[in-house]
């Protein structure tokens, strides 16, 4: 077996829509600078993601932090883009566990991403960098791809399992199948980066839909729930694990990933 290394790097810089393969980034304490930057509500301020709104993964977002330009491509090959402006500040209830305080976005994407969902939808940028992430500034996601290999074969499929649908960071390569399980409490390293492992990433609904279309097109939760009941976890229907970093770094495709010892 090869030495275990990244083989996919992902990020969203919309929390819900497309998400973007990097060939490398820095990860700094906060995180990856470009991802999860915004976040949609509805108008009465409720966080909305692909549960409720399957159709974003059709749209692909572009960011550039330097300038503030942020472009929205849609399935009909139509793009708004800008450079972003801050409005009103709001504050977004992330799953019954925090408040994140962040602005309202000035300018053409809240209409154009209603318009194609048909309900209105207003785009937030939080004040903090990455506090868009499910877990806060500085959490790192990471999959392998043994537990892909696992999950598909519980399935009875022939081909691989999309790992977009997980929507994680991180994709390891050569390590056992759900090897990762193993590393909560321990240290990580991932190129130059070191990440302190700290749980297991609890599945939603999400991860049965198409990565491109939003379809349900695998019952992802049912097949956890029967293979992995017995698992030692920290949050139900586990799948990957998360922790925070523990030591800044660039992390390329390809970089070896060192296991704890």
């Amino acid at each position: 077996m090869a030495p275990p290394s990244v083989t996919w790097i992902s990020v969203a810089p919309v929390k819900g829509l497309a998400l973007l393969q990097r060939d490398e980034v820095r990860l700094e304490r906060s995180g990856v600078t470009d991802d999860r930057r915004f976040h949609l509500i509805s108008p009465t301020g409720r966080l909305l993601n692909g549960k409720q709104l399957a159709p974003l993964v059709q749209v692909t977002p572009d960011w550039v932090e330097e300038s503030g330009f942020l472009s929205l491509r849609f399935p009909d090959g139509t793009v708004v883009a800008d450079i972003i402006e801050l409005g009103e500040p709001v504050a977004t209830d992330f799953y019954q566990l925090r408040d994140v305080r962040g602005r309202l976005v000035v300018g053409p994407w809240s209409d154009a991403l209603s318009d194609f969902l048909g309900q209105p939808v207003r785009l937030v940028q939080p004040e903090r960098q990455n506090d868009g992430t499910d877990r806060g500034p500085g959490i790192v996601t990471i999959l392998s791809t043994g537990s892909l290999d696992a999950l598909r074969d519980r399935a009875g499929l022939a081909e691989a399992i999309d790992p977009r649908r997980f929507r994680m960071l991180f994709g390891v390569d050569g390590v056992d199948r759900h090897e990762e399980d193993s590393w909560k409490g321990r240290t990580v390293q991932i190129g130059q980066a070191e990440v302190h492992v700290r749980g297991n990433v609890g599945r939603c609904i999400v991860t049965s839909r198409h990565p491109e279309t939003g379809a349900r097109t695998l019952a992802t939760l049912d097949l956890l729930a029967e293979y992995r009941e017995d698992v030692e976890t920290t949050e139900p229907l586990p799948f990957g694990v998360w922790g925070t970093v523990a030591t800044p770094g660039r992390v390329r495709l390809g970089d070896q990933v060192v296991p704890p010892a």
